[in-house]
């Protein structure tokens, strides 16, 4: 019997995924090929392979993970 249990985002996870698809963003403009931009700039810093890679950009239009990063940036800006 399968259980519906959602999974929980962390927030070390959400703030990775916002982190990478920034350095993404910023470097795919110059025309760097993904692999390229993996290598260069994404894999000295999170030391992660090309398969994670595309899914953390696939992870960053999960409605879960977008309302994770909401909710943290609501908080940073309470005080």
């Amino acid at each position: 019997m399968k259980k519906n249990r959602s999974k929980i985002i962390g927030c070390s996870y959400a703030l990775r995924v916002e982190d990478i698809v920034r350095i993404y963003d910023e470097h795919s403009r110059s025309g760097l090929s993904n692999r390229e931009i993996l290598r260069r700039y994404i894999w000295p810093k999170y030391h992660i392979c090309e398969k994670t890679f595309y899914n953390i950009i696939n992870a960053s239009a999960d409605p879960r993970i977008i309302a994770r990063q909401q909710e943290m940036r609501a908080q940073l800006t309470l005080f």
